[in-house]
């Protein structure tokens, strides 16, 4: 299969034919589309998933996982840009009989300004997500461009835009604030905050697990690609690390997280920067990229460190940022009763856990060597003071949920 192959599409009355229906996700991000497809029961059932990813480089690949079938090999294809892999994902999807059952598709979408709650695509509200574009222009548009190809081929299929902001619509007034002048608080400028529906579905399972800790104050760590931490209390989010874009808070694997800002003008007089190349900087060429000069890989680093001081740098920047933002949030809570770890870092980095965690005894913390050393469930000891959690995130099964819950769609939406 490649890029130019083109297929025939079932009707649209072929489309909806099916008497058992399914949930489409799709979650763009800046190289790559992952999709997955729900059955609408109890318990939910992933029928199928997959994502291309490497889009605009070279070797991008559709890679499917099937849990009922045999594994797939991957579909090669030309996708110089995210419209292109949208429209192949888009033939691929009408060719699978899966897709006939396809009853709703839901999308996270990065920013939602002021909305708390997933919302049923419409004209509308696409036209609003077109004039805040200017807020996130690494994601938004490829987000809307998805939604915008589903609407064209499939005008009647229902579309739900799942917000990662939403989460932290709750942060009182004062963790919202920017301390700049007033009058960019009416446009819209403040503390937003995100991977909101990762942290909603981690407090979902936090409440099945142990429904009191779950009301309790918890920290949440998303460490990933992007990595951010919020404090939660009662449920709701009262603070998070990521501001006003995604590029703030903890340092990433190629953002900086928070930066003194009067960089932006000594890089300006010392070497021409312009707004432009300094936000391409501070995105895509920093974090654990930049200080190692190597990789923004934490697997990578690992390796290295012991014979390279700057990924050994790099480490040693990211576990130190994490803890104080620990510390930052504790103070914020009152204290901490649950800290749980998630994200591709923090589900499967022991040794990252553990240079976060030590020194925090202050706080109550601990970690159960052992436990810690097999990515078990619950990493704290059974006399610690504070629940040290693993909980595998699920961005997509989080989304089908919130399209369950928005067009009440069968016993999803109360699984």
């Amino acid at each position: 299969m490649n890029g130019t192959l083109r297929t025939s599409r079932p009707s649209a009355a072929v489309l909806r034919s099916a008497t058992a229906p399914c949930i489409l996700t799709i979650n763009g991000g800046s190289s790559s589309i992952r999709f997955a497809v729900y059955d609408a029961g109890a318990p939910p059932r992933r029928r199928l998933d997959g994502k291309i990813d490497r889009i605009g480089l070279s070797g991008t690949n559709l890679t499917v996982n099937d849990p009922a079938g045999p594994p797939r090999a991957p579909h090669r294809l030309a996708a110089a840009d995210h419209r292109t892999a949208a429209g192949f994902l888009l033939d691929w999807l009408e060719t699978q009989p899966v897709f006939a059952s396809v009853a709703a598709v839901g999308h996270r979408v990065v920013h939602g300004m002021q909305h708390s709650e997933p919302e049923r695509v419409t004209p509308k509200l696409l036209a609003e997500l077109r004039r805040i574009t200017p807020y996130d222009p690494d994601h938004m548009p490829r987000e809307i461009g998805l939604i915008a190809a589903f609407v064209r081929r499939h005008p009647r299929l229902p579309q739900v835009a799942c917000f990662d902001t939403a989460f932290h619509r709750t942060m009182p007034r004062v963790a919202k604030l920017l301390p700049i002048p007033r009058r960019y608080a009416a446009k819209g400028v403040e503390r937003y905050g995100f991977h909101g529906l990762s942290y909603a579905y981690l407090m979902e399972e936090l409440g099945r697990l142990d429904r009191v800790a779950a009301q309790g104050r918890v920290i949440l760590a998303h460490l990933g690609n992007g990595a951010s931490l919020a404090a939660v209390h009662h449920g709701a989010s009262v603070d998070t690390s990521m501001g006003f874009t995604p590029t703030a808070g903890l340092v990433m694997s190629t953002r900086t997280g928070d930066l003194d800002p009067g960089l932006v003008y000594y890089l300006a007089r010392t070497e021409r920067m312009t707004a432009a190349r300094f936000q391409h900087m501070v995105t895509h060429e920093s974090g654990l990229l930049g200080v190692s000069a190597t990789s923004s890989d934490v697997r990578d680093l690992l390796e290295r460190e012991a014979g390279d001081a700057r990924a050994a740098d790099a480490l040693a920047l990211f576990c130190y940022q994490a803890k104080k933002w620990i510390g930052s949030f504790a103070a914020a809570l009152g204290g901490v009763d649950t800290l749980v770890f998630t994200g591709g870092i923090g589900e499967n980095a022991p040794l990252i856990r553990e240079r976060i965690c030590a020194g925090l005894g202050f706080l109550g913390l601990a970690l159960h060597q052992k436990r810690n050393a097999r990515n078990a469930p619950l990493i704290s000891p059974a006399t610690g003071r504070v629940t040290v959690r693993v909980i595998r995130t699920d961005e997509e099964l989080m989304i089908a949920r919130s399209v369950a819950r928005v067009l009440h769609l069968g016993s999803f939406r109360e699984s």
